[in-house]
């Protein structure tokens, strides 16, 4: 874990030459497509079978699978040929090394980097929206991005849910001792909820409420909290806009969700009202800074600026907001927190966690 510092070297940026461009233009036509691949080894289940294997041929492989076998040799095709898969032509089998299941299977989470191949069909789906929206100055409405919940969920299991205990929670001093004993807790912007689902299941002396716009994520919420027989537990529709709890809450959490907010500053205001004099905010937020040009070293600056660009800036325009987008940077953020009341900011990176920042927020 590290503390993040508010200040930033600068970075001058420079272009290509027409011969680097045209080979980083290949280089990411290869990547896009095997993106593609890899959300269908993780989505067919591919990658979990094949680590459970040895060697073995695209036959044996698609029927331990329980898939067809031609297309199971098509995708072996691109897999063995990005060095993600090992090919003996002689036996003409396949194998997934021990370095590639690290971090291509379910079992590697925190570090299945397999499932974040989803977002380009995800993204790649509204297109012709983002292409409408251009124009218009508008914005594409939640509802257009199809799996969006599903994927969105298994990245929150992957970067907040399988840490929450060991370096989640940790931030805040005494925080797993207030929630044995039993506390108010508030999840805006939850989604389908995972995360605190499965806090109240750890700490069931402990109140959880979650807010989030979207009918669909809030049903997968109550679904999955009804399955487990949790009764500590609640989702509810609400826009975080309108959120009107004063001193309510002793814990606020915001996993990845104020920037894509309409109006995050009254967000921000809200939820300063709605917790406690003693109480903490815990953001987890897109680790940019507010300057491009501060931007230009990071490791994942230009996917960053896409989903920003094709989803987290539109679907704040689409319901009128002000389109804050992904981007924000941790300048802003610390402006933004500011100006809500919260007195006290301290940012940390962790380690799990490459794409965010965590921001732990009091009043006093």
């Amino acid at each position: 874990m590290t503390t993040v510092s508010e200040n930033r070297q600068s970075a001058t940026t420079t272009t290509l030459t027409t011969e680097e461009l045209m080979e980083r233009f290949v280089g990411d036509m290869n990547a896009s497509a095997r993106l593609i691949m890899v959300s269908l080894g993780h989505r067919t289940g591919l990658f979990d079978v094949m680590s459970t294997m040895g060697p073995a041929s695209a036959a044996q492989i698609a029927s331990r699978a329980g898939l067809h076998e031609r297309y199971v040799r098509e995708w072996l095709g691109a897999m063995v040929t990005s060095r993600f898969v090992s090919y003996n032509p002689d036996q003409q089998t396949c194998h997934l090394p021990l370095s590639s299941a690290a971090c291509l299977t379910r079992a590697a989470v925190p570090q299945n980097f397999a499932s974040m191949g989803q977002w380009v069909s995800v993204l790649g789906a509204v297109e012709g929206q983002v292409l409408e929206a251009f124009k218009t100055g508008k914005g594409v409405p939640y509802c257009a991005y199809h799996r969006f919940h599903d994927v969105m969920a298994e990245e929150s299991d992957q970067t907040v849910g399988a840490m929450l205990e060991s370096a989640i929670l940790p931030l805040e001093p005494g925080l797993i001792n207030r929630l044995k004993s039993g506390i108010e807790v508030l999840d805006i912007g939850c989604g389908a909820g995972r995360s605190i689902t499965k806090l109240a299941s750890l700490f069931p002396e402990s109140r959880f409420t979650g807010y989030d716009l979207s009918e669909e994520a809030v049903g997968m919420g109550n679904s999955n909290a009804q399955r487990q027989g949790l009764k500590n537990i609640q989702f509810l529709i609400n826009d975080a806009t309108n959120i009107d709890d004063i001193q309510r809450f002793d814990l606020i959490f915001a996993f990845d969700a104020i920037h894509d907010q309409a109006y995050p500053d009254i967000v921000l205001a809200n939820l300063h009202r709605a917790l406690k004099d003693d109480g903490c905010f815990l953001m987890q937020d897109i680790y940019t800074s507010s300057y491009l040009q501060n931007n230009m070293d990071h490791p994942l600056a230009t996917f960053l600026y896409t989903v920003s660009c094709t989803h987290c800036m539109s679907v704040s325009l689409a319901q009128g907001g002000v389109g804050l987008g992904a981007c924000w940077g941790e300048e802003l953020a610390q402006t933004m927190l500011k100006a809500a009341g919260f007195a006290k900011i301290e940012i940390y990176r962790l380690e799990h966690d490459i794409m965010n920042n965590y921001y732990v927020c009091r009043k006093a």
